[in-house]
């Protein structure tokens, strides 16, 4: 999570906003009525035409459900794990393509999307990895699929986290989605000041959608169509959307994320591949990591920091061929069948 991932208000609206509410929070309707196109425009898409079904994981013994979308039939499977603030459906449009060559799961992380939990303020890394682990042996007992785990800034780092747990036998390839370590510790002191200063409300859904790309937190209208809802609760009480995840409550975590995120990564002993929506996200120890050929490493350009949702079709080519190149397949790396010589007639 970084201050790119924060929906904002847009500064040619902000008097405007302040003069018609008491609190410059609250997303209020413009003045003059919408036109019929703008209302399409921002209005929401279904999940279902992006996935082909969605599941409640329930974990034995306690009370946590997990949501996840999934999609695809074959090949490995692509489990999904969004960033702060966010949902599985981060990942909707690129799903759409990954899910031709390999299965793709896209998991709402407790306090966020449809999941359910004890304790939805517990995110601490440790609490967050031992979900992801529960959910894929749920899921798939005790002879998992090959796994490939994508994670997206928070997610990036519970994605890190489980794979440097080497807990996970199946786990044939990773990848980080513009996260560093460095930077993100560096983002921690704004976050708070951040987050308390974003849009709080929203009338209507429509119009949350057209503040996250007005504000500049995602690039993609279609995406945003399809993600933003499950990023949003309905307050009975003030009779508008709320935000779903509560980060303001859970800044004692947020630290334990990226704490020696670098180093964890390059110990990851599956192949790695660190998508960047910048080079200036690089850090010392993953710079040097990159030059002695320890992960792939791509630079998208033209996005913002949610890369999958800004450009999904590069993106879910870059998944594919990062799984095509290490030839992971449905059970790990599949390496090609040893030929002997034929042997010369007497």
């Amino acid at each position: 999570m970084d201050s790119s991932s924060l929906t904002t208000l847009p500064e040619d609206d902000t008097s405007e906003q302040q003069n018609q509410q008491p609190s410059s929070t609250f997303a209020s309707k413009p003045d003059r009525p919408a036109t019929q196109s703008s209302l399409q425009k921002y209005s929401p898409l279904e999940w279902s035409g992006y996935f082909d079904r969605e599941d409640d994981i329930r974990i034995p013994d306690t009370e946590d459900v997990f949501h996840v979308y999934l999609g695809g039939t074959d090949g490995p499977v692509v489990f999904c794990l969004h960033g702060g603030g966010y949902s599985g459906l981060s990942f909707a449009l690129a799903a759409s393509k990954i899910k031709e060559k390999a299965r793709v799961v896209a998991m709402d992380l407790r306090g966020h999307g449809k999941s359910t939990s004890e304790n939805d303020l517990d995110l601490s890394i440790e609490t967050m990895c031992n979900d992801v682990l529960a959910v894929l042996k749920s899921m798939y007992g005790d002879s998992p699929p090959a796994i490939v785990l994508v994670g997206h800034s928070m997610g990036g780092s519970v994605a890190v986290h489980v794979a440097a747990k080497k807990s996970l036998p199946s786990l044939a390839g990773l990848v980080v989605v513009d996260v560093v370590e460095g930077t993100a510790m560096a983002s921690l002191m704004h976050m708070q000041k951040i987050l308390s200063s974003r849009m709080k409300y929203f009338l209507g859904i429509a119009k949350a959608i057209e503040w996250s790309v007005k504000g500049g937190s995602l690039r993609n209208v279609d995406s945003a169509r399809v993600s933003i809802p499950t990023t949003l609760k309905y307050d009975d009480s003030k009779k508008c959307y709320t935000y779903r995840a509560c980060l303001e409550e859970t800044e004692q975590y947020w630290s334990g994320w990226y704490e020696g995120l670098s180093d964890k990564f390059l110990s990851c002993p599956v192949p790695k591949l660190l998508l960047l929506a910048g080079t200036d996200r690089l850090d010392r120890s993953l710079t040097i990591g990159q030059m002695q050929g320890k992960f792939q490493m791509v630079v998208v350009r033209h996005t913002g920091h949610a890369i999958q949702e800004d450009a999904p079709e590069e993106f879910s080519t870059l998944v594919q061929n990062f799984i095509t190149r290490n030839r992971i397949g449905p059970h790990g790396i599949e390496i090609p069948a040893f030929r002997r010589p034929s042997q010369s007639q007497p």
